[in-house]
C-alpha cells in the first residue's frame, strides 16, 4: 500500500488525469493520502480524512511510509486557524504560505515544529488563540473567516471555495470531521423542520426541483445564512429558502436542516 501527504500549499484534485479535467476538490498541506493507481504523469489517490478520490499530478506530492501514516493516524491533528500561516523549511530557501485548514503533522508547540515525512518545518508566524468561545461560536467565526473569499468549484481555500468546501473546512477546523460533497453532509445530523429552531452553526441544504441537493449554508442566526454563493457572504433565510438582497429574489429553495452539534 502507497501513501502520500501534500508538501504544496494546494494540490489541485481532478476528476480525469488531465489538467483540463474538472477540479472537484484540493488536498491542502499536510493531509495524507492513500495512492490506490499510478499513471505516467498521475496518480489517483484517497484522501484519508474524508475518503474523497480523484487525481493529483504526480510531481506535487511527498511519498511517506506506512510507519508514519500510522503515527499520524493516531495524533490529534493540529490545524492552521490563521486564513495564512508562514512555514520555513529547514535546509531550504524561501518561506511557504500554508492557508488555514491546513495540517499541521506531529506539531510541538514549544518549538513550533512539524514533521512532513522526513523534512522538517517550522511555523514562524502566529497561531490564532481559542478562547472559551461554545462550539457553536467557534464554528461561526471560522466561517466569517472565509467571508468575500471567491467561488471556486472544487475549492477548500481563501483564495477560492465552495459551498460544501466552506462547511467542511469550518467544521474540520472546528474539529469536526464531514464528507466533501453537500450530498453527503446532509445524511448527517438530526432533522429539525422550523428555521426559527435553528442554532448558529446549523446547517442549511437546498435542492433543485427534483429532490437533489446542490447547496449548502451555515445558519448564523434565525434569519441569516453564511453560504459561497458567488462568493462567501451572508443572507436571509426562512421557510422557502436564501433570499439574496442584492439580487432582490429567492436564489435556493430550502430543502432540509441539520443539526451536527449536540447540546
Amino acid at each position: 500500500m502507497d501513501f502520500g501527504i501534500a508538501d504544496l500549499s494546494i494540490v489541485p484534485m481532478r476528476r480525469e488525469k488531465s489538467e483540463r479535467s474538472e477540479m472537484v476538490s484540493q488536498v491542502l498541506f499536510g493531509e495524507v493520502f492513500e495512492v490506490l493507481e499510478f499513471a505516467e504523469k498521475w496518480v489517483y489517490i484517497r484522501l484519508l480524512h474524508d475518503a474523497y478520490e480523484g487525481w493529483i499530478d504526480r510531481k506535487m506530492y511527498l511519498p511517506v511510509t506506512a510507519e508514519y501514516v500510522e503515527k499520524y493516524r493516531s495524533e490529534v491533528p493540529v490545524l492552521a486557524t490563521e486564513v495564512f500561516n508562514i512555514l520555513v523549511k529547514e535546509g531550504d530557501y524561501g518561506n511557504k504560505l500554508i492557508v488555514s485548514g491546513s495540517v499541521f503533522p506531529f506539531f510541538d508547540a514549544s518549538t513550533r515544529k512539524m514533521q512532513i515525512g522526513e523534512d522538517t518545518y517550522t511555523l514562524v508566524s502566529k497561531m490564532k488563540e481559542v478562547g472559551i468561545d461554545s462550539l457553536r461560536d467557534l464554528i461561526i467565526g471560522y466561517a466569517l473567516m472565509y467571508y468575500n473569499t471567491p467561488y471556486l468549484w472544487g475549492g477548500r481555500t481563501p483564495y477560492g471555495i465552495d459551498c460544501s468546501g466552506l462547511v467542511q473546512m469550518v467544521y474540520r477546523i472546528a474539529g469536526i470531521d464531514l464528507p466533501r460533497d453537500a450530498s453527503m453532509q446532509a445524511v448527517l445530523g438530526q432533522d429539525f423542520s422550523f428555521v426559527e429552531e435553528a442554532l448558529p452553526g446549523d446547517l442549511a441544504f437546498f435542492g433543485d426541483e427534483m429532490g437533489a441537493i446542490t447547496h449548502v449554508g451555515i445558519i448564523w442566526q434565525q434569519n441569516r445564512i453564511i453560504h459561497a454563493s458567488g462568493r462567501v457572504r451572508v443572507d436571509k433565510i426562512d421557510h422557502q429558502g436564501i433570499f439574496n438582497e442584492d439580487l432582490k429574489r429567492y436564489t435556493h429553495n430550502l430543502k432540509v436542516m441539520k443539526r451536527i452539534i449536540n447540546d
